[in-house]
């Protein structure tokens, strides 16, 4: 274990302490929050708090951090879970945990039953609609995915078209992600009970249908087991498709109406091979009736689209920014080769897994998603509760979320959890247990989408060190480079990402942000 050098810093919840491994990540800007107005007795509290915490059993200063998008990957490609894995699932094929459910999802419930009347702690002048329940794209298996409509505000719904967001992953939750840490209509407090409005939700260009998919992700399951470890590109794909179809069933006013897929992290992968399903859904109606799905263009931010040049822009984006050393980097360049093939042929690199092994002990401390962002210090909920200004990212509120989100009041709100399931929500799953297929490229998708005349947009934030990118520009394929922002680019830059999204939806050239205010 590490040595801890124990920290004093201010946090929106007042002064408090948390372990460092490394004595240089004591920035001065942290020394400098030092200097806000406190009182010497509950400056003296922490402080001692900071001297006791080393002595006392056990006693860590921070929960353990929550797994991330794009972390999920490597755990789940090709491989089982680990056996520490916190939900323990039966592997045996005729188990339909029917024994685990106490109650079966009502069957035909129409729009109106999955309306959200209101959300608990939800602010007043709400001038939107709101829906949310399940949709079973797989009756035999009592597959269901759930979702969650923000519709467009101001009464706009009936103009506007819908676009569809994804999380990545694989297995993270577009409700928990998406819809209350990014673009959705609400953000929640710091207390984990309140919600406060987000004024740059993207229900401000577009009707949004937040999805949790595939099943096991979120409050989404299926019946049987085995689902949980067939998990997969081409299976995740086939049921967003159906779950569309049937999801416009219940919404027909969606149908035919503009539709846009968009998302995040491995929703690279997502949205171009859900947008390619619906293309092949498209192809063998013809001559019959017209599908109801009218797909327009997609986008995809800080998108896992290409194994080999996503890897090697990670290690050169570190090397760029400072992040690991020269040597590191000239040992990264000259003995790893990170294409498919090379991997296949070579198998175990020593000299590669020593590079970058020197690469991920250098990074220990910082965030890779957005490199410059503060890491949470606290993990506890606060009361009363804080709500942080959207101009000033809160690294904290992934917990307020995960509390909201299992709340029973919520989830009977939300009309979610009605089969009771035996684990919790949580914002990347740990029910998932493999995934059996992940392209190495979806460069050809992205091709054919191009061929089909379909608006292609790629996006990324110039401080995501996990999946980094520049901006070009070349006929319909247009990359897009947020400033100021991380991997989840409408967390630390909601109001660029709002302008973002309009251009995409108005089909405009890309905006100048030079004119294009922070925040």
């Amino acid at each position: 274990m590490r040595p801890c050098l124990y920290i004093l810093y201010w946090t929106h919840s007042g002064p408090a302490c948390s372990c460092s491994s490394s004595p240089s990540t004591v920035t001065t800007d942290r020394a400098r929050t030092m200097t806000r107005t406190t009182t010497s007795s509950t400056l003296l509290t922490a402080a001692l708090l900071c001297l006791a915490l080393p002595l006392l059993p056990g006693a860590t200063a921070n929960k353990a951090a929550r797994r991330r998008q794009g972390d999920n990957l490597a755990r789940l490609r090709g491989s089982p879970w680990p056996a520490e894995s916190s939900v323990s699932l039966a592997v045996a094929a005729t188990d339909d945990r029917a024994s685990r459910h106490a109650a079966s999802p009502p069957a035909g419930r129409s729009k109106e039953d999955d309306r959200v009347d209101k959300l608990p702690g939800q602010p007043s002048g709400v001038d939107f609609e709101q829906y949310a329940g399940y949709v079973t794209v797989d009756a035999a298996a009592g597959r269901a995915l759930f979702y969650y409509l923000t519709e467009a505000v101001g009464g706009g719904a009936a103009a506007k078209p819908l676009l569809l967001w994804l999380n990545g992953g694989p297995g993270c939750s577009s409700l928990g992600y998406g819809a209350m840490e990014e673009l959705g209509p609400f953000r929640v407090k710091s207390d984990g009970k309140t919600l406060y409005r987000n004024p740059y939700a993207w229900n401000n260009a577009a009707n949004v249908l937040f999805l949790e998919s595939p099943a096991g992700v979120g409050f989404s399951y299926s019946n049987r087991t085995e689902d949980y470890s067939r998990s997969g590109d081409n299976k995740t794909a086939e049921d967003a498709l159906l779950f569309l179809l049937n999801w416009m069933e219940k919404f027909p006013e969606y149908k035919g109406r503009d539709l846009y897929l968009a998302g995040e992290s491995y929703a690279g992968h997502y949205v171009p091979q859900l947008a390619h399903a619906i293309l092949r859904h498209a192809a063998a109606a013809a001559g019959k009736p017209s599908s109801p799905i009218n797909l327009r263009g997609i986008m995809i931010g800080n998108a896992v689209i290409n194994d080999w040049t996503d890897t090697k822009g990670m290690y050169d984006f570190f090397w760029t920014h400072a992040l690991i050393s020269d040597a590191t980097a000239d040992a990264i360049g000259r003995h790893c080769n990170f294409s498919a093939a090379a991997a296949a042929a070579a198998g175990s690199n020593d000299k590669c897994d020593e590079a970058t092994s020197e690469a991920d002990e250098a990074l220990e401390d910082i965030d890779i998603y957005n490199i410059y962002a503060p890491n949470c210090q606290s993990a506890d909920l606060v009361s009363p509760p804080i709500t942080p200004s959207m101009d000033n990212f809160d690294p904290c509120s992934d917990y307020y979320v995960d509390a909201y989100l299992n709340d029973p009041d919520v989830q009977r709100a939300l009309h979610a959890n009605v089969t009771r399931l035996d684990h919790p929500w949580s914002a990347c799953s740990d029910v998932l247990r493999r995934w059996t297929d992940s392209a190495a490229t979806v460069l050809p998708i992205l091709a054919e989408l191009l061929k089909n005349d379909l608006r292609v947009w790629v996006y990324s934030g110039d401080t995501d060190g996990r999946v980094p990118y520049k901006g070009k520009e070349k006929g319909s394929l247009s990359l897009v480079t947020v400033r100021g922002a991380g991997h989840e680019v409408p967390s630390y830059q909601p109001k660029r990402a709002l302008v973002l999204v309009q251009g995409f939806l108005a089909g405009k050239a890309l905006p100048d942000c030079e004119t294009c205010e922070s925040g």
